[in-house]
């Protein structure tokens, strides 16, 4: 899956993961939709964004958590 509009520079953010180089952070926006904000709401309280910009964050987010969990054999 390609994410072509995250970027992280060192100087920007401390190095986290932002959208198309601005100084919103991923984890910024996957807050505000946890919190409850519609994308509407968003986009017109941040006019930077646009809702690909959303999307691709939450589909970020979600990647960086995949976790595979390998099952434990049980002990002889």
């Amino acid at each position: 899956m390609a994410f072509d509009r995250i970027t992280a520079e060192p100087g920007k953010l401390e190095g986290r993961p932002a959208i198309r180089g601005l100084r919103i952070s991923v984890e910024s926006v996957v807050r505000l939709v946890a919190a409850g904000w519609a994308f509407d709401e968003i986009l017109e309280n941040y006019p930077d964004l646009e809702h690909e910009d959303i999307r691709q964050a939450l589909e970020y987010a979600a990647a960086a958590t995949d976790v595979h969990v390998l099952a434990l054999r049980e002990p002889a």
